[in-house]
């Protein structure tokens, strides 16, 4: 079955018929419901805060962080932002308490810095890997999303991204992301050898230990992999090298900018004219 970022962009997919469907279904309900009361047990809030929901869709997540009880540390106030507006319409009309903004994640986080406690996204991060036109990259748009993130959340902040990796790569490029946005990062993995297996990238603000509330945590360590990885490398490049020239190629398409792909002739020595 074709997962629906692959069909076509999330504004579109999620017209006001699938918008629909999906705020109705009683299996969505149940499956939504509990994949954010497992991301509230990882913020680990004991006081009410303000969380931002990253694709909040039609609220379905925001009812529960306003129902939260005293007891559990809520209730909680909370912001949502989407790119669909079918689905935001359907929030408004089951007359949800957050308040909601029509935004494109990839484009950032559109609030001041520390505006926020914490922040969770439920199913929507794995968007930020398709780009749907040719002068934008997953990198930059996830570049973006994180940078964005970051800035937005208070120091010692934390957030929830749940999630559905393609692959081992898509996951990597996605924990990466965060990484070098500035966050302490976690991978938690719930039901990992089922059809169930549900992802979640647990982050902090000023780093810290993202493992101490949860078992079966996967700290993320690739940065300083990479960059000794990097060190290595650099030791062989010279520059104007077709190793050198195809870092910087990366650098700047990790930046979003678009650069012309690599050939056999990359890097290739000129003859001196005379």
């Amino acid at each position: 079955m074709s997962r629906p970022e692959d069909i076509l962009p999330p504004d579109l997919f999620y017209n006001d018929v699938e918008s629909r469907k999906y705020t109705t279904s009683s299996r969505v309900k149940n499956i939504q419901a509990s994949m954010t009361n497992r991301a509230l047990e990882l913020l680990d809030l004991d006081t009410p805060s303000l969380i931002l929901d990253i694709g909040c869709g039609s609220g379905l997540s925001g009812e529960i962080l306003s129902d939260v009880s005293e007891e559990e540390g809520g209730p909680h106030a909370w912001f949502g932002m989407d790119i669909s507006s079918s689905m935001l319409a359907e929030a408004l009309d089951r007359d949800v308490e957050g308040d909601m903004l029509l935004a494109d994640m990839g484009q950032g986080i559109p609030f001041r810095a520390g505006t926020f406690d914490a922040a969770i996204s439920i199913s929507a991060i794995q968007w930020l890997c398709n780009a749907e036109t040719s002068d934008v990259s997953p990198e930059g748009r996830l570049k973006r999303f994180f940078d964005g993130l970051y800035m937005s959340l208070r120091r010692g902040g934390k957030a929830v991204c749940q999630f559905y990796p393609k692959n081992v790569q898509q996951r990597s490029m996605i924990s990466n992301a965060a990484i070098k946005a500035g966050f302490g990062a976690g991978i938690l993995e719930d039901d990992p050898d089922t059809k169930s297996l549900k992802v979640y990238l647990v982050l902090t603000v000023g780093g810290g230990d993202v493992s101490g509330t949860v078992s079966r945590m996967e700290d993320v360590n690739i940065m300083e992999t990479k960059k000794k990885d990097r060190k290595r490398g650099k030791e062989f490049e010279k520059k104007g090298s077709k190793a050198w020239i195809t870092r910087k190629k990366a650098q700047s398409e990790a930046k979003g900018k678009i650069v012309k792909p690599n050939s056999k002739f990359t890097g290739r020595r000129r003859k001196t004219a005379w």
